[in-house]
């Protein structure tokens, strides 16, 4: 029909504007107007979703934008009014029907202008068929918007497997990636009009990251987020570069620091074998380190150190060009982005790192990148301005929520809407309308589904102002048939909602016992440290899952100021302090020991507060602690730091090992032990029965020695605290004496290194709240420490 139109007004043109319009639901139709309007002669008007069953006098009050900017039609009115035309003088330009007439009806009733919406009850009656129009309309309101998108998700899959077209439309993106990831579980991509946005693409969030190193120190956390970059080294061989990644990831969680610089990363190449390690690492200094900035600087020049610094990053050690950062369609439009903005720098004057940076992220985050991979051809997601000429077998209408569609208006801060439409400034309701119309022709399309979350993150949510209509005009005509129809549109939706539901529903499992392995004695421990003999007795499971399974907890990418590493930086203190001191005995003072503790802290602590917290808990203890170190040396003076010892079970062939913080000699020759203790230091019925530590290393002292000390009797041990009042709690050697001692480790060791001894899950924590670092894979939690264990023969 359109053709034989163009050719009759190719030959004829009109001499007035010919007006024609198609009715709301004939999507169709629509769609073919879309593609041949451009064939059509000057003159013509086309008026796509033209609703043909409003009344003249609705028609009437809808030339007035005050009243009617936000209705579907007004913008229809306000041409009408300006050529001084009704609704019956536009001609149908198709005889096309829609899909549902009286769903039409019963739309366009329920969306009428608000300040009309009284003629419901005198129009509401006429309306027929309310089940036929609803038939085809589903209702889901989801208790959240997880619920709501696994539900859309499981209705595209099924119209994957039945090929039926589907086309989610919504204003909501976060919903659509939401409905997008679901369907991956099926490796099922939809097509999605937007694209995905240019700063979330491998491209732009590797230019996004090198911005930020101009203003951000080097963390390990931001280096290791580079290296590992799908475009970082693209330009050759990516397998080394990402073996050498790992290991320095690594050695990074073992052994920091937080924030490497050349000289940590020039330090762990020479430290490994690997032969490719110190070129590499030559390349990453030269990539990373050093790149902090506060000063301004040109944006030109800005920008072509940052696409070079970039390129060198995906080139690689021995690369060429840029890798592949440019490649690809993600990769073309960010080259295309950035050379835009290097156009233009020299126009933008100078900038500081930081706000370079955000400029950065303004710039890529308005480009779109449509995915290269292929996607399903019947799963579309679709914005309203898609959907608009498009159709397909069923369409969901995602999002249903006032602020969501129809998105809240800006407010004007300097007109109101009088003065605006004074002006002729366009009314803050005029993208609703637009909106509106949108909904109102997908609403009319065969089969439809509208859903909305009841509840976001946070919040109830409102429904848009479109569906509540179309709800309270529903429910408001039980003699039509309404409120069942409503009815049923919700049934068919919870029925999504339950599948959803058992969807995300895990099967029962029946829970874990708590576990008690015995391997056979060849693979169980034949030395232990004293720190580990604690563990042994409360946590016996963590011994075997440390010495047996050798599994060790990951240490965190950016070490934290924690209570080990407080600990470990105040020994440090300690020990620098009270060897200085016995050369020179009259900076045994408080000040001293303040001044070594600041020195201390600077080298291994990055962190400004973490430092000054540390540094004023010593200074509240410090002139304690000195005091009490002064009557220590009338008794004993320091004869070794750190030093390690070990003593032999012959008979059991196991070696128990230890570390003392350190030991003095009296004048007999008599030993004194001590350990420093940052936390509260354990009371001695604890170290009685379960924090053996001193009790043991007075037991390897008078049989072994430490270090080059022979074996001598011990007088005293006892845990020097650091903490509130400088607490000094000696080990109960009295009730507690070396050979005691001794003769229970042994037992204990013996009953461990016999095959029918369980390692026993938190066989004795000190709190039910403690977290072991074993716990997981216990899988405690399935069980408690009520629990009887459960003996399993392990690697027999």
């Amino acid at each position: 029909m359109v053709e034989a139109l163009a050719r009759r007004w190719q030959s004829a043109p009109p001499a007035h504007p010919v007006i024609l319009a198609g009715s709301t639901g004939s999507r169709g139709a629509t769609q073919l107007l879309m593609r041949a309007v451009a064939r059509l002669p000057q003159g013509a008007v086309v008026l796509p979703g033209f609703d043909r069953d409003m009344p003249d006098e609705v028609w009437h009050t809808l030339a007035d934008p005050m009243r009617a900017e936000d209705h579907p039609q007004a913008r229809f009115a306000q041409l009408m009014q300006g050529l001084a035309i009704g609704p019956h003088e536009i001609a149908a330009w198709t005889a096309a029907t829609p899909a549902s007439p009286a769903r039409n009806r019963l739309v366009s009733l329920a969306l009428r202008p608000a300040p009309i919406t009284d003629q419901w009850r005198r129009d509401g009656p006429g309306l027929h068929d309310i089940a036929g129009a609803t038939a085809g309309i589903t209702l889901l309101e989801a208790p959240s918007p997880r619920a709501e998108s696994l539900a859309i998700a499981l209705r595209l899959r099924q119209a994957a497997e039945e090929g039926q077209s589907v086309a989610l439309i919504t204003p909501d993106r976060t919903l659509a990636r939401r409905v997008t990831a679901a369907l991956d579980r099926w490796r099922i991509r939809p097509d999605d009009s937007a694209g995905v946005p240019l700063h979330r693409s491998a491209p732009g969030r590797l230019l996004r990251h090198v911005a930020e190193l101009f203003h951000l120190p080097l963390s390990a956390e931001a280096l290791l987020t580079l290296l590992k970059h799908p475009l970082t080294h693209s330009g050759t061989d990516r397998g080394p570069h990402l073996r050498l990644t790992r290991e320095l990831e690594l050695h990074l969680r073992r052994h920091g620091p937080p924030y490497p610089d050349t000289r940590d990363l020039r330090a762990w190449a020479a430290g490994t074998s690997d032969p490719l390690a110190v070129d590499w690492a030559e390349w990453a200094i030269a990539c990373f380190t050093g790149r902090q900035g506060t000063e301004e600087e040109p944006v030109e020049a800005r920008v072509s150190r940052h696409i070079a610094l970039t390129e060198r990053i995906a080139q690689g050690v021995a690369g060429e060009g840029s890798g592949a950062l440019w490649l690809e369609e993600a990769g073309r439009e960010a080259l295309e982005t950035v050379s835009d903005l290097a156009e233009n720098a020299p126009f933008a004057g100078a900038l500081n790192a930081r706000d370079y940076a955000t400029l950065v992220h303004a710039v890529l985050s308005r480009a779109q990148v449509r995915s290269a991979v292929a996607s399903h051809p019947l799963i579309r997601i679709w914005g309203t301005l898609e959907a608009r000429v498009q159709g397909a077998d069923l369409l969901i209408l995602a999002g249903l929520n006032e602020g969501g569609w129809p998105q809240t208006p800006l407010p004007d801060p300097w007109l109101n809407r009088a003065l605006r439409a004074q002006a002729g400034l366009l009314l803050p309701e005029r993208r609703i309308g637009l909106s509106a119309h949108d909904f109102q022709q997908a609403l009319l399309a065969p089969e439809v589904w509208i859903t909305r979350a009841l509840r976001s993150d946070d919040a109830e949510t409102v429904p848009s102002r479109w569906l509540n209509r179309l709800q309270n005009l529903l429910a408001g005509l039980p003699g039509q048939g309404g409120a069942a129809a409503l009815a049923s549109m919700r049934t068919r939706g919870e029925h999504w909602l339950r599948l959803a539901d058992g969807f995300e529903t895990p099967e029962p499992v029946a829970p874990a016992p708590r576990p008690s392995p015995r391997p056979p004695a060849k693979a169980r421990p034949r030395q232990l440290a004293v720190t580990d003999i604690q563990r042994l007795i409360r946590d016996p499971y963590a011994i075997y899952a440390r010495h047996i399974l050798k599994l060790r907890p990951l240490d965190p990418l950016m070490r934290l100021p924690d209570a080990l590493m407080r600990g470990t930086v105040l020994h440090t203190a300690l020990e620098r302090f009270i060897r200085a001191t016995l050369e020179h005995p009259e900076r045994l003072t408080a000040p001293a020991l303040i001044d070594e503790t600041v020195s201390v802290l600077a080298e291994n602590v990055p962190w400004a507060e973490a430092r000054l917290i540390w540094q004023a808990r010593l200074e509240r203890v410090a002139e304690t602690f000195v005091a009490a170190e002064i009557a220590r040396r009338h008794v004993a003076r320091p004869a070794a730091f750190e030093v390690r010892g070990a003593a032999d079970i012959p008979e059991l062939g196991f070696t128990l090992s230890a570390k003392a913080d350190r030991i003095d000699i009296d004048a007999g020759g008599a030993l004194h032990i001590y350990d420093y203790k940052t936390g509260a230091p354990p009371k001695p019925k604890q170290q009685a029965h379960f924090d053996k530590q001193l009790l043991l290393e007075a037991a390897i002292a008078t049989r072994a020695g430490f270090g080059k000390l022979p074996p001598s009797p011990v007088a005293s041990a006892a845990y020097l605290g650091l903490g509130s009042g400088a607490p000094v709690v000696a080990a109960p050697l009295d009730t507690e004496p070396p050979e005691k001692v001794w003769d229970e480790f042994r037992r204990l060791i013996a009953a461990y290194l016999s095959p029918e001894q369980g390692y026993t899950a938190r066989r004795a924590a000190e709190k039910s709240r403690h977290a072991g670092d074993y716990d997981q894979l216990a899988r405690f939690g399935e069980w408690d420490d009520t629990d009887e264990p459960a003996a399993s023969e392990v690697g027999r």
